[in-house]
């Protein structure tokens, strides 16, 4: 068991890759706290995880709402007695592409960019904040982001989504350097296109996106499983070398000139 004793909180473990994170991490002994806005969900990847022998606690949880990320990490520790982990894998996907509120830097609107910014950065020093503390009183703890290769190469008419992925680079490395001396570690993993959802597997049927988006892929597309085991590494005891890095996962897409 590679996360034995740990106790994790995954944000947006409803679905996509953090299930996937939720669900390996559970199954590899920690005791991990789901969260997500869609209750059913969130009910549905608990009872999933418990069927298979885990632990695990949904609580509903909007990012944008400060309040929201406090009541997840007191959950963890009132239920669990402390926290070890922290997994910020929730994105604003929803506001994002044709139509919707990230767009090129001439067409955005304050109201996009800043809604964006809540939940895909702002969100994450949230959880940074208030999760660091109890991890210092549990003896040390790691972070896991997850970022984008959207943060290393330019990506058109996604520009705000590209802000929030490049910021939370950095972060990452802030924060390892910041509390390193509590025994706190902080890494990031880059991750390529990876097939989320019924419409992420729809888009790759379009001959043109489809062709492209694999084309770009030195190997194959991603899949949730591929990011939820690279996040189990670096958050086992087998990583406690490893802080402020940043670490593709994106079958090679950032390894090439284009």
């Amino acid at each position: 068991m590679r996360l034995e004793g740990k106790i994790a909180i995954v944000t947006g473990s409803t679905r996509g890759i953090g299930r996937a994170c939720a669900v390996r991490f559970a199954a590899e002994g920690a005791r991990v706290v789901v969260t997500g806005r869609t209750e059913d969900a969130g009910r549905e990847v608990e009872r999933a995880i418990r069927d298979a022998g885990g632990e695990a606690t949904y609580i509903r949880t909007d990012l944008a709402r400060e309040e929201d990320v406090v009541a997840a990490v007191e959950c963890a520790v009132d239920r669990y007695g402390g926290l070890t982990t922290l997994v910020n894998n929730a994105a604003p996907t929803e506001l994002m592409g044709p139509g919707r509120l990230d767009r090129r830097v001439t067409e955005l609107t304050n109201e996009g960019w800043d809604s964006i910014l809540l939940v895909g950065l702002t969100a994450v020093m949230w959880c940074c904040k208030y999760a660091i503390p109890k991890m210092v009183d549990s003896g040390g703890g790691a972070i896991v982001n997850i970022s984008s290769s959207a943060s290393l190469l330019g990506t058109a008419g996604l520009d705000t989504y590209t802000v929030t992925k490049g910021a939370i680079n950095t972060l990452t490395r802030s924060v390892a350097v910041e509390y390193a001396p509590d025994n706190i570690r902080s890494n990031c993993i880059v991750s390529g296109m990876v097939l989320t959802s019924e419409g992420a597997w729809k888009m790759m049927e379009d001959p043109v996106i489809g062709g492209a988006t694999r084309a770009m892929h030195l190997t194959r597309l991603g899949m949730p499983e591929d990011i939820a085991n690279a996040a189990l590494f670096l958050a086992s005891d087998e990583a406690e070398f490893i802080t402020g890095a940043i670490i593709p996962v994106d079958g090679g897409v950032t390894a090439r000139m284009p």
